[in-house]
């Protein structure tokens, strides 16, 4: 039987904390969003001021980066070069600002945020995971 790392609830809160504090010092009203490797919501937070949308589009980004294995900004630019057959695959978080958390080389989970420039909301997501000193 094979074993895998798993986010637990204290990386959970530690990926909150750290996209938190680094929306917040670029005073960035988002929705910060961490699913496990099944794309399944563990943990959400939408500061104050981010437009309620925010807090549908971070969850899907999240998903779609933890059950594609990539950024979501992979199925954005594919669409944008002509690849619109990805507008029909079952994910709705195809914008940039979905990203993978990559543990001893798997994919264990992905945090997506929205509600600023998709390369900001992306940055956001990568302060993030990086919390985790993967």
């Amino acid at each position: 039987m094979n074993s895998k790392p798993v986010l637990t609830a204290d990386d959970v809160k530690k990926i909150l904390a750290a996209a938190e504090a680094h929306a917040l010092s670029n005073k960035w009203a988002v929705s910060i969003a961490v699913a496990d490797d099944g794309g399944h919501l563990l943990g959400m937070l939408r500061l104050d001021g981010a437009a309620p949308i925010s807090a549908q589009i971070a969850p899907a980004k999240a998903q779609t980066a933890a059950v594609g294995r990539r950024e979501s900004k992979v199925y954005e630019d594919s669409i944008n070069t002509g690849r619109y057959a990805f507008l029909s695959a079952p994910m709705t978080g195809m914008l940039e600002g979905g990203v993978p958390i990559v543990a001893q080389g798997v994919v264990v989970g992905a945090v997506g945020v929205s509600g600023v420039q998709a390369a900001d909301d992306a940055a956001t997501a990568k302060a993030g995971i990086a919390a985790l000193g993967l």
